[in-house]
Order: C-alpha cells, then sequence, then structure tokens
C-alpha cells in the first residue's frame, strides 16, 4: 500500500492538494493501492465533499480522527427526519432559510441552529445546540452521528472543552480534550498525550512492512511522528515549492524553507525526494553535495499529468486571455489586472477571464470596477478548467513563485500561449521563450509598474506581432511529455526503487 500523508483541504485547496489528486490517477493507471492520509480537523465541512471535489474516490481518502472509528468516508446523507426522531416527545418549530435552519423548543432559551448541506435537500451537516443563551453542543453527521463538540462558557465566550467520537452503533470510540493549542486523546484502554502522538499511533497501528510506501507532502507537525513510526516502509518526501529562502542563503550558510528543513535534516531516514522539475532536482543536487556533504536520492516527477492534448473543435475567442489560480496575493492577480488594462489600449478586443476562489476576491472584483474594466475583466470563481481551455488563445501569470504550476501544464495541453515571469520553476519549464510565449526577466530593482508593464508589452506583443498558430503548435509539442502514461511510468520507478 502506498499511504500519502498531507494536512488539510478546502474547496479552495493549493497547488498539493491538486497534485495528490493527480497522484491518486497515476497510480489507478499502475494499478497500485493507495491511500491519502489527511491529519487536520475539519468542522466546517465534511471531508469527503471536500475531497470529492478534486477527483480522490472515497475509497482512498483516510481521515486521521475517524479513521479510529467504524465510520467510512462517505457524503453527508443524514436528514432532518432522523435529527428531530432523536429529539424527546416536546414541542418545537422548525424554520429554514437556505442552508441554515432553526429548531426552535418552547422554551424561548432552547435552540438549535441546523446547517444542510445545501440549500435544496434536508441533508444534515451538523446542528449546534444552545440553552439558556450559551453555546453546548455541536453535532456532526455524515450517515450518522460521527462526533460531537461539548461547550461550556469560559471567559464570556464559549469554549470547547470535549470531543467525543462514535462508531456506527453509537459507541464511544475515543475522546479528544483540547489544551494550550494542543489536545490529549482518550481511548478505551490508553491515553495519548498529543496530536503528533496520535499521528505516531495510527502509523504504528498500520503495520508497516518494506513492501509498502510513505509518501509524505506536508511535515508540519507530523513528520517525526511518520518518520519514528514507519518502520520498514520506504519513505518519501515531495517538494512543491521552492525549497530555499535566496535572502537567507549565502556562501557558507543555507536556509531551508521552513516546511522543509526538517526533512532535509532527516535526510539520512528518507528514502527518496521527488520534485516536479529537473531545473530543482539539479539545484538540490548542488546544495546538498555543497552544504550537506551528502546527496539524497531526488527524482523528478511532474506532479501533474495529462490524459490527452486537447485540440479546440471550434476556433479559439479571438484575443482571448485565461489564468486559473486561488486569488491569493502571492498569486499577483492584480498586476495580471492591470496588464490587461493597460495592453487594452493597444488591442481592443482583448478579454481577461480569471478563475478560481480565495480570499484576494472582494479586492480584485474593486479593482476591475475601479479601472472600469467590468465589460473585458470577469471574475468567474471555480471552473472546471477542462471546458473552459480551448475557448482561450493565451495564458498569463503574475505568479512569482511556482513549483511547478499545474495550471501552466493544463494551459500548454490545451495549446494555449503563455506569457509569465523568468522565475523557478514553473514558468521556464512550460514556457519557450520566443516559441510558445514570452518569459519575462526579472531584476530585484523591478518596482510593480514595471512588472505590470513588462507583462502588458508581451501581451501586446503576441496579439499583434506573433504567429499565433505555430505558438500554439509549441505549447503542444511541450506538453507531450506530461502525458498521464509517462508520468505514470515515472512514479513507478519511484515507487519500486528504480
Amino acid at each position: 500500500m502506498i499511504y500519502n500523508f498531507n494536512l488539510g483541504i478546502g474547496w479552495a485547496s493549493s497547488g498539493v492538494e491538486y497534485a495528490q489528486a493527480y497522484r491518486a490517477r497515476m497510480f489507478r493507471l499502475l494499478g497500485k493501492p493507495a491511500k491519502f492520509v489527511f491529519t487536520d480537523m475539519f468542522p466546517q465541512e465534511n471531508i469527503e465533499h471536500l475531497t470529492r471535489n478534486i477527483g480522490f474516490k472515497d475509497s482512498e481518502v483516510v481521515w486521521l480522527y475517524s479513521a479510529f472509528t467504524d465510520f467510512r468516508i462517505a457524503p453527508v446523507t443524514y436528514t432532518l427526519a432522523q435529527f428531530l426522531a432523536t429529539l424527546a416527545d416536546e414541542d418545537y418549530k422548525v424554520t429554514r432559510t437556505g442552508k441554515v435552519g432553526r429548531l426552535q423548543f418552547s422554551d424561548p432559551g432552547r435552540f438549535c441552529s441546523l446547517y444542510f448541506v445545501d440549500e435544496r435537500h434536508d441533508a444534515l451537516h451538523r446542528v449546534e445546540f444552545v440553552s439558556g443563551g450559551c453555546l453546548v453542543r455541536k453535532d456532526y453527521f455524515t450517515y450518522g452521528r460521527l462526533y460531537s463538540e461539548y461547550y461550556a462558557p469560559l471567559d464570556g465566550r464559549a469554549h470547547l472543552y470535549l470531543r467525543r467520537f462514535f462508531n456506527e452503533d453509537g459507541t464511544v470510540a475515543f475522546e479528544e480534550m483540547p489544551q494550550d493549542g494542543d489536545a490529549l486523546f482518550r481511548f478505551p484502554d490508553h491515553v495519548f498525550f498529543s496530536k503528533e502522538d496520535l499521528v505516531g499511533h495510527f502509523v504504528h497501528s498500520l503495520g508497516l512492512t518494506s513492501k509498502d510506501t510513505v509518501i509524505i507532502d506536508r511535515t508540519t507537525g507530523i513528520g517525526q511522528a511518520l518518520l519514528e513510526n514507519a518502520g520498514p516502509a520506504r519513505v518519501g518526501v515531495v517538494v512543491h515549492a521552492d525549497h530555499f529562502s535566496v535572502a537567507g542563503t549565502d556562501e557558507a550558510h543555507i536556509l531551508w524553507n521552513n516546511y522543509y528543513e526538517y526533512p532535509f535534516d532527516m535526510f539520512r531516514h528518507i528514502d527518496f525526494f521527488v520534485v516536479s522539475t529537473p531545473a530543482q532536482k539539479k539545484l538540490m543536487e548542488g546544495q546538498f553535495a555543497r552544504f550537506v556533504g551528502a546527496v539524497p536520492e531526488i527524482d523528478v516527477v511532474p506532479v501533474g499529468g495529462l490524459d490527452a492534448l486537447v485540440r479546440p473543435t471550434a476556433p479559439r475567442r479571438p484575443c482571448s486571455i485565461v489564468t486559473a489560480s486561488r486569488l491569493a496575493s502571492e498569486k499577483h492577480l492584480d498586476w495580471v489586472i492591470e496588464a490587461c488594462v493597460a495592453a487594452k489600449e493597444a488591442v481592443p478586443d482583448l478579454t481577461l477571464d480569471i478563475c478560481g476562489e480565495g480570499v484576494e476576491r472582494d479586492r480584485l472584483q474593486a479593482l476591475v470596477r475601479d479601472r472600469g474594466a467590468e465589460g473585458y475583466i470577469r471574475l468567474l470563481g471555480q471552473r472546471d478548467m477542462a471546458a473552459v481551455y480551448p475557448h482561450y488563445e493565451l495564458y498569463l501569470s503574475g505568479s512569482t513563485s511556482e513549483g511547478f504550476g499545474l495550471s501552466l501544464m493544463e494551459a500548454v495541453g490545451n495549446g494555449l500561449a503563455m506569457i509569465g515571469f523568468d522565475v523557478p520553476y514553473g514558468n521556464p519549464t512550460f514556457i519557450d521563450d520566443g516559441k510558445n510565449g514570452f518569459l519575462v526577466p526579472v531584476r530585484e530593482a523591478m518596482t510593480e509598474a514595471d512588472r505590470v508593464q513588462a507583462l502588458a508589452d508581451r501581451v501586446v506583443r503576441y496579439f499583434t506581432e506573433c504567429d499565433r498558430a505555430a505558438f500554439a503548435q509549441r505549447s503542444y509539442e511541450i506538453a507531450e511529455a506530461y502525458e498521464e502514461q509517462r508520468v505514470a511510468l515515472k512514479w513507478k520507478g519511484v515507487i519500486e526503487g528504480r
């Protein structure tokens, strides 16, 4: 079995989670059984909804907390009627507006807030109990009550003092008592005094052998527990981002990215590292040789793969630009918007569509309004990008750091021309400067205005001077190396130690 370890996942997941979803597809192609273990709490959403949303199968997902119960990973199917059947024989009234309802008892100080999975159905994700104006309990459901949280007033706020996890028959599987930023976990026959101990217990309980593989995608808070309990299994770490700080590195010392510092320090206990580009492998090998005096095994495997190259069946929209990412500050989508506003003067038919969700949405939408660009720049939210890319000519990136860039890979697989900054490692991997797009040189002295203008200049140059058909063909040629069968074979070599 291949066990892949991560922390969390969300609706606007990062590239790490999408990379795992791609990897799951590769392992299916190879016929290699795999599990993807998530160790964070998910009180606002059922984990199954999040993992299914990006392509995991329920049978592939393990949630640390439900792993110690007999509940399966499953969508929420527990209904309001099932919940009402558990109530004592007393008067109440149920009202509902969209995804939120309220169950009011005859006592004005007692009520339940009801949280449904959507606006149309009666499936309940959680119920919050209030008594005397104080929150006292939250129940969480999938196809039964999976766990409950218990609260008491403290310093004017509801204080969580206990989580109780249940088996399908309602018996208690274990309890969690949060304390001082960590937690104590009480089982029928033992107690664990930290979350890290719980992770270690879980890994130990797997009974790993030399035929198993452990792949770690995030080590924060769990890395030591994984290494100490992996036994004879092969252990690998996937490096998803730039692995060191340029500013913190000089001729004598290197400052590793804090996400990777622990596994790099423990490299003698790790069988392989995986990076997504040859450029990062070469750099890491040189740095380990220079600063550590030894070079671990570093394999290059793209974090994603293309099931096929997609050629549009209808003409692409003229002068159309698309970009896709989390709406986060490090993606610099404000620069992309400003560049397109500037380029519009020379390319009157230019349009820009931004796909994705994130915390920057309101700010970016306000910027579009402020620039009077609502007629040609749209924020489309989360989209099925496979259906989106064939309609566009150009992909424009403002990011200054991409470990790989799944959206870049998908864009070249759809024959889009590419524009982005010449920064490690994704853009130089997918942009052949002057052949399928433009790499914008980056200088330390460049201001934001300089960067915006440089992007705008390349946009104008592409739409007014370039052979667009030739650029599209070069993108397809680059994409061939990322077809799924080829990527799957690379994973096969890593897992089998070849």
